[in-house]
């Protein structure tokens, strides 16, 4: 079984290298200290390189499908032994995986290793859940046809996806300080 370097080895390092670039700047520049000041809360923190690297990985999966539907550079779609595997089955394996990362609690302690591996968790769910709903559309027509720009049902998803993204990492606040001032005003009675 050959994978063909156009398609899979593409995709694949363009996964790797926006993740790698992410941690970098998140652990070797001061964009990282800025990051965990302005959010203080972990789980924010994560949302919102989850909501980053989503959006990253919508658009530059977006411009190398259009790449090569347009035949630009070495692009290609990955395809084993004669079957075009879409790109919503590699951010299944990247759910499969972030998910699991997850249940099992990897990256929760308060190590600089730990942090790293929260850190990498999130932006792969981030990647996951793109490359996922990208394709929205085959969860609900199973076929073998190229996205178009037509394809409401995926635009739609990633749009919505994205929106739910944002809203958990920046309304947070607004929604526990909200829960804070109800349960300030009605304290429960024992």
């Amino acid at each position: 079984m050959s994978l063909p370097r156009s398609g899979t080895w593409i995709l694949l390092l363009f996964i790797v290298a926006a993740a790698a670039v992410m941690l970098f700047l998140l652990h070797l520049t001061r964009a990282g200290r800025i990051l965990h000041e302005r959010i203080p809360d972990r789980p924010r923190r994560r949302l919102f390189l989850a909501s980053v690297s989503f959006f990253i990985t919508f658009l530059g999966v977006r411009v190398i499908v259009l790449a090569i539907l347009y035949h630009v550079g070495p692009f290609g779609w990955v395809v084993v032994a004669g079957l075009h595997v879409h790109h919503l089955v590699w951010g299944i394996l990247l759910l499969l995986v972030s998910g699991f990362a997850l249940v099992a609690e990897f990256g929760e302690k308060a190590t600089p290793s730990s942090l790293f591996v929260g850190r990498l968790i999130a932006i792969l769910y981030g990647m996951g859940a793109a490359l996922t709903l990208d394709e929205f559309e085959f969860w609900l027509n199973i076929r073998d046809v190229p996205w178009t720009f037509q394809s409401r049902e995926s635009l739609d998803a990633i749009i919505l996806f994205g929106v739910f993204l944002a809203v958990a990492t920046w309304g947070a606040p607004l929604w526990t300080k909200r829960r804070r001032k109800t349960q300030h005003k009605h304290p429960t009675h024992r």
